[in-house]
């Protein structure tokens, strides 16, 4: 079983009669619908935030530089009786 937390929240009357629309058609409580759909938007917000932070890093002309850099040392390196990767 999920360590679950009770809350309270406020939430306008219209959202609250589509989520109880839904949950009766899908045949899950209420609470389980809205932390299944919590659970995919937190994951979607997490996923972009990873991937904001990703492209400013690799915005960064000295970053882009010394990756290109590496990959091009590493690409001549080639694998004459060295270890292949």
């Amino acid at each position: 079983m999920l360590n679950t937390q009770k809350v309270a929240i406020t939430v306008p009357k219209n959202i609250i009669v589509m989520i109880d629309k839904i949950s009766k058609a899908k045949g899950i409580s209420r609470s389980k619908l809205i932390s299944s759909m919590l659970e995919q938007k937190l994951s979607e917000e997490k996923f972009s935030y990873l991937k904001n932070a990703y492209d400013h890093v690799f915005n960064d002309d000295s970053i882009k530089e010394e990756q290109r850099s590496t990959a091009m040392w590493l690409e001549n390196k080639g694998n004459e009786g060295g270890q292949e990767w």
